[in-house]
């Protein structure tokens, strides 16, 4: 997962470059140089998001560079580890469709997640595309403290050093995703990561909060909190994803589960976009604040989670297959899901 969403930092680094390049086909086919940015990126967008709609499997038996005893060891290790059985395409009937999609709509934990998914999108969306402070500083200031080079692009700075002095802050972002993915992984807890990130990007936006008025005179800190946004931003959706992903009991569950997850804290993107205000120049409460406030709020959420899952897996401790199957039949576990006995949160 970790992996999957370092193209988004990465491209957060390389983009600018990349579109400086497009930009230079300017007056072939009698178009501007950014309208061939929008065609050529935009036509591979589309190309690869339809291509996945035929290229994805649906489970691992229909995964065709998988072999028949390593889709049935992956499928025997999902009911293991999750106690639930992972579902072919055509064994269930458009009404088991709707109870599921029904069964996601009232899943409380997928809104708290969705709040972990927010502590993201609201400040990533800010930092990416209206932080308007550095609009004040000198030009050299304007070029080392943005990280987004559409910013330096709109303010007529398109050089490949304001490109690359771009890059940085993303690279950084990027390492430190996998590298709280891979830890994570060994130690098979996600929470203190996720909320270690969280707390590196309230420090982050706190320390520019309050040296927003007199940046010009504190590029070194400011620039250095940047980093740090992006070292905090960019580890909460790899883990935020992966957490959801685990804890959806069942196939049907985890596909419709884990897009309104991301449905809703994608949301985020829309306030993100629009809370830097330039008549609240140079303080920015609105935006600095917003975005502080969904960084907490997921850090919250963070934490709501890990004591719901703890309690549900400590409640359900010491029941054994045997009593729990005397009890309910395959059916009734079915219906479940995250409720069964035999289910356990991963934390």
């Amino acid at each position: 997962m970790a992996m999957f969403y370092l193209s988004s930092a990465l491209s957060g680094a390389f983009s600018g470059l990349l579109a400086a390049g497009i930009a230079q086909m300017r007056g072939l086919g009698g178009y501007e140089g950014w309208r061939w940015i929008f065609l050529l990126e935009g036509i591979l967008s589309v190309v690869v998001g339809v291509s996945c709609f035929f290229l994805l499997p649906d489970s691992p038996g229909t995964a065709s560079w998988l072999k028949p005893d390593e889709a049935r060891f992956l499928e025997l290790m999902h009911i293991s580890s999750r106690g639930a059985k992972i579902s072919h395409e055509g064994e269930k009937d458009k009404k088991h469709h709707w109870k599921t999609l029904w069964q996601v709509l009232c899943d409380k934990q997928l809104y708290l997640q969705a709040l972990v998914f927010a502590s993201n999108s609201v400040p990533n969306y800010g930092l990416k595309f209206t932080m308007p402070q550095v609009s004040r500083l000198p030009p050299v200031h304007k070029i080392s403290l943005t990280t987004h080079p559409q910013i330096i692009k709109n303010m007529g700075y398109t050089s490949t050093r304001a490109q690359l002095l771009t890059a940085p802050p993303y690279t950084c972002g990027a390492i430190a995703a996998v590298l709280s993915a891979y830890f994570a992984d060994r130690v098979t807890w996600r929470m203190p990561f996720i909320v270690a990130s969280q707390s590196i990007l309230v420090v982050a936006y706190s320390v520019l909060f309050v040296f927003a008025p007199r940046i010009a005179s504190n590029v070194p800190l400011c620039y250095t909190m940047v980093f740090l946004a992006c070292i905090g931003v960019y580890p909460i959706l790899p883990g935020c994803n992966a957490w959801t992903i685990n804890n959806l009991a069942n196939a049907e569950k985890r596909a419709m589960g884990i897009a309104f997850m991301i449905c809703i804290g994608n949301l985020g993107g829309l306030p993100g976009s629009f809370i830097f205000l330039s008549s609240e120049s140079p303080r920015y409460p609105t935006g600095f604040g917003t975005s502080l406030a969904f960084a907490a709020a997921g850090i919250v959420s963070a934490l709501t989670l890990e004591f719901c899952y703890y309690s549900h897996n400590k409640r359900h401790e010491g029941v054994t297959e045997e009593e729990v199957r005397e009890k309910y039949s395959d059916e009734e576990l079915d219906r479940l899901g995250n409720k069964s006995p035999l289910f356990k949160y991963a934390l």
